[in-house]
């Protein structure tokens, strides 16, 4: 077979092979024109975009400019003031030293350029479309550089159809340039995204202060500083308390040499530094700035310089390790809190001995709260003889709704079909799970025993305030109470979306919370789904959003951080919006709105949470899959006490 005829392409098709290595997305073209602007020692840049950049992008800077006579230069692929030879790839400190940036961008967009030195009389206006010139002007202008990129890709309509919605691409470009103000807190920068200012810092210098303008206040206020030099390794800046951990790691912000870059080596080191200080899948926030000797570094390993290799990752790994962990270990993570009385006796602090009836009347005692008919009286002897929180009732659309206090996550006896609840029921029903060499058998045999329960069962006692011991029949059971009311909640929130019977509490105030172009394009994409589980959400102005109401099976649970990880899941997943999975991500929560263990909860409380669960489709397995309660036969009992043999 004859090969074809080997010729050199056109430079018109040339620039636009060199185009798609570098122009991916309009976040492309604002990082090298942004980056450019940087090593013209810029100390403001302001960047305007339309529809996500695809349609319009003013990059402005108030740097050096551009010399008339080196404009036309400045557009030739690989053009560069940054380089001179191979040798100078090892050291190169500026960001934007890829040559063919500019003729790339000129490849695929309408370019416009206004440029004027500080020792020119006049600036120069330069026009250049699709790698053609078209004009070359004079025209007064500030000191500094203004680059205008019209309709990118509109002369390759093939790679335009494969951009993002104008949002998502929007979202691209603010999280370069969150990359950029934190890494050069002395620039002032500034984000307009459709005439809507999405993004401004100071330039004053300080880290912390960039941190406050991007992320907000309850971001800034919990962090710890974290600095460290050793090996030639110089590293510093913040880190966040474990409080403020996400759901992903969008949050875990890092720079080497100035770069913002990716690397497994740095995230292991820092991940491992929060062991015993996050919960598993939790990663921490950070803001890093760490230098490397240049020779120990290879910012060549991909295109866009995302990634890089270093001589002696080891050396690197132990130093972040020990910065973060001595950070972490010399601060005092204990949230603070209000007390209302500064000062308390000894006699105060150390816990009252109640004063223990004879066994007789301890029974006695008993028998009343269990035989009581329930109601305001009843409620008010029960609390009397059992030391628990007050009922909180509150009348919704003419129904009887019970909130759990805050800080004592017990169920009261009224609480009737309010008991907190979790998600969609995915679980096949599983018997209880007797002692070790015993089989596995069923509670409740049939739909009638379950009807039937309530007057067989007799309730022995609470076992390490978390355990429930039990008789019915022939067995002996022992329930998890915090497995019994996960499942309580499980099954109760989705027979509620089946019938389309979700509450919402409204809160007071109402939560504020700053999200980012990212967080705001998810929250707009499940918005509705958020508002079927019971949230009510307003936006209130800027990249400021208002919840006035949650769900009120989460009520008193940290409804900004339920919020907040239910947000870092779907976008973590990339998941379409429905309301399964979301549901499906609130199951994972359910523990948050059952009752603990290690918590003392009445008699009355726990015979009415045994109802609750004997309505449940699958009563034997909590939402994670794990008992909610086991049993022993008499005659297993019998045998261990050698009774029988």
């Amino acid at each position: 077979m004859d090969l074809p005829e080997i010729k050199v392409l056109d430079q018109y098709t040339i620039d636009n092979i060199a185009a798609g290595e570098v122009v991916e997305r309009p976040s492309s073209v604002v990082k090298e024109l942004v980056e450019n602007a940087v090593d013209a020692k810029a100390t403001a840049v302001t960047v305007e975009i339309k529809e996500g950049g695809i349609k319009f992008i003013r990059v402005t800077d108030n740097g050096t400019g551009i010399e008339k006579d080196q404009i036309r230069t400045a557009f030739l692929r690989h053009a560069t003031s940054k380089i001179r030879s191979v040798d100078d790839l090892l050291n190169v400190s500026s960001l934007g030293f890829r040559g063919e940036a500019l003729s790339s961008i000129a490849a695929v967009g309408q370019v416009e350029l206004i440029s004027k030195t500080a020792d020119s009389l006049s600036g120069t206006r330069y026009e250049i479309q699709g790698g053609t010139e078209i004009s070359f002007e004079d025209i007064g202008c500030p000191e500094g550089t203004t680059f205008i990129v019209r309709n990118l890709f509109y002369n390759v309509p093939a790679r335009r159809k494969f951009l993002k919605t104008s949002m998502t691409e929007a979202s691209y470009i603010e999280s370069m340039m969150r990359q950029l103000a934190m890494s050069h807190p002395e620039i002032s920068f500034k984000l307009v995204h459709n005439n809507q200012n999405k993004l401004s810092t100071p330039g004053n210098g300080k880290l912390k202060d960039v941190i406050y303008h991007i992320f907000g206040r309850d971001i800034a206020k919990n962090l710890l500083q974290c600095e460290q030099e050793k090996n030639q390794i110089v590293l510093s800046g913040y880190i966040g308390k474990p409080l403020i951990s996400r759901g992903n790691r969008g949050y875990e912000i890092y720079f080497v040499n100035g770069r913002y870059i990716k690397s497994p080596i740095i995230s292991r080191a820092i991940e491992d530094a929060y062991k015993t200080y996050n919960m598993k899948h939790k990663y921490p926030f950070t803001a890093l700035m760490i230098r490397v000797p240049s020779e120990t570094l290879d910012v060549n390993v991909h295109p866009t310089k995302m990634e890089v290799r270093f001589s002696d990752g080891e050396k690197l790994y132990r130093v972040i390790y020990e910065a973060v962990r001595s950070a972490l270990q010399q601060k005092n993570l204990i949230p603070e809190v209000t007390l209302t009385n500064q000062r308390k006796s000894v006699s105060e602090i150390a816990p009252k001995k109640a004063a223990v009836p004879e066994p007789f009347e301890s029974v006695r005692r008993e028998q009343v709260i269990r035989k009581a008919d329930i109601g305001e009286e009843s409620k008010r002897e029960i609390d009397r003889l059992i030391p628990s929180k007050p009922f909180e009732s509150v009348k919704k659309d003419g129904k009887q709704m019970v909130k759990l206090d805050s800080d004592h996550k017990t169920i009261k006896q009224d609480i009737k079909d309010e008991i907190r609840i979790q998600t969609r029921n995915q679980l096949k029903e599983m018997p209880i799970y007797r002692t070790k060499d015993e089989q596995q058998i069923s509670f409740l045999d049939g739909p009638e025993v379950k009807e039937q329960w309530k007057p067989k069962i007799r309730i022995i006692g609470q076992l390490f305030a978390t355990y429930w011991l039990m008789e019915l029949e022939d067995k002996f059971y022992i329930m998890d109470q915090h497995a019994a009311h996960e499942k309580v909640n499980y099954e109760k929130l989705i027979k509620a979306l089946e019938k389309k019977e979700i509450y919402s509490q409204q809160l007071a105030p109402p939560l504020i919370l700053s999200l980012s172009m990212k967080e705001t394009e998810a929250l707009k994409q499940y918005k509705e789904t958020f508002e079927k589980l019971g949230f009510v959400i307003e936006e209130f102005g800027g990249r400021e959003y208002c919840i006035r109401a949650v769900p009120a099976n989460l009520y008193g649970l940290g409804e900004q951080d339920v919020f907040i990880e239910l947000l870092d899941s779907v976008m973590e997943e990339n998941i379409m919006a429905d309301t399964d999975v979301i549901t499906d991500k609130i199951a994972s929560m359910s523990c948050k709105a059952a009752v603990k263990g290690n918590q003392n909860i009445s008699r009355i409380e726990v015979e009415h949470l045994l109802e609750e669960l004997m309505k449940c489709e699958n009563p034997y397995t909590c939402p994670h899959g794990r008992p909610t309660m086991i049993s022993m036969t008499k005659t297993e009992i019998e045998k261990k006490f050698k009774r029988i043999v």
